[in-house]
């Protein structure tokens, strides 16, 4: 039986695991988290549509640059579920990872989010009032909650902190909007792109869902100056090189 095969008394468990990276940066370094001496490889499954390339670090870890937006990573993560059930081989789980933007004082740059809640902070309507979520306008869902055993020993093993990720379309660049979705948001940590988009293509394939996140800089103005992206990518390697571990012998069916 090979390491990523193990049988509890519910089933024959194998892990599979999907990462959705947003662009090839954060991708290259989840792969370089991995110790095997080959170097990550591409594999296309069957039904995987063009432009939608995995690689492949560790026999139960694909990581997919999915795109940049919500909208994007929705659809490539879709693509990847959907070819890997066709292949009769579907994920166990679906990581979203990369780099975000971090509130501050709570998640001070360089550091690490573990996301408890994933939530579309700009998905609904403005009014004379302020912002509706889409959840009061009577549609879908703004939040998926990934499961909390999951991000316990996610965040105790890697260090990280555990709050509310955002999902928005449109990068925070002044200190109001900062302000306000602070205050919509009191227990978000950070602010990124993709998560929602990842989450909502996981919920419809049943698939449980995790973000991990390395903070580059403040949420707030606009100063790429003070961004530090490489320090965020090395967090991000070295953050997932503690949590494949855990992410390799975590069983869902051992929480349902």
């Amino acid at each position: 039986m090979t390491s990523d095969t193990r049988v509890d008394t519910h089933a024959t468990h194998v892990t599979r695991i999907l990462v959705a990276t947003a662009v090839p940066a954060e991708r290259d370094a989840v792969a370089r988290a991995f110790t095997a001496p080959d170097p990550a490889h591409e594999v296309r499954p069957p039904g995987l549509p063009a432009g939608v390339t995995l690689h492949r670090p560790d026999p139960a870890f694909d990581v997919l640059a999915a795109g940049v937006g919500p909208a994007l990573a929705a659809a490539s993560v879709s693509a990847a579920l959907t070819a890997a059930a066709l292949e009769g081989a579907p994920y166990t789980l679906v990581v979203s990872a990369g780099i975000a933007g971090g509130f501050a004082p709570d998640a001070p740059v360089g550091s690490l989010v573990v996301a408890d809640e994933i939530t579309a902070a700009d998905l609904g309507a403005e009014t004379a009032d302020g912002f509706l979520p889409v959840t009061e306008l009577g549609f879908g869902a703004v939040t998926h909650r990934p499961p909390e055993s999951l991000v316990r020993e996610a965040a105790a093993v890697t260090g990280a902190r555990t709050g509310a990720v955002l999902t928005v379309s449109t990068v925070t660049g002044t200190a109001a909007r900062a302000a306000a979705l602070r205050a919509r948001h009191p227990r978000a940590l950070a602010e990124a792109m993709e998560g929602f988009g990842v989450a909502e293509a996981a919920a419809l394939h049943g698939t449980p869902v995790l973000e991990l996140r390395a903070v580059s800089n403040p949420v707030g103005p606009r100063d790429r100056a003070a961004w530090r992206v490489a320090d965020a990518l090395k967090a991000l390697e070295t953050g997932f090189g503690k949590l494949a571990p855990v992410l390799n012998r975590w069983n869902p069916y051992d929480h349902q």
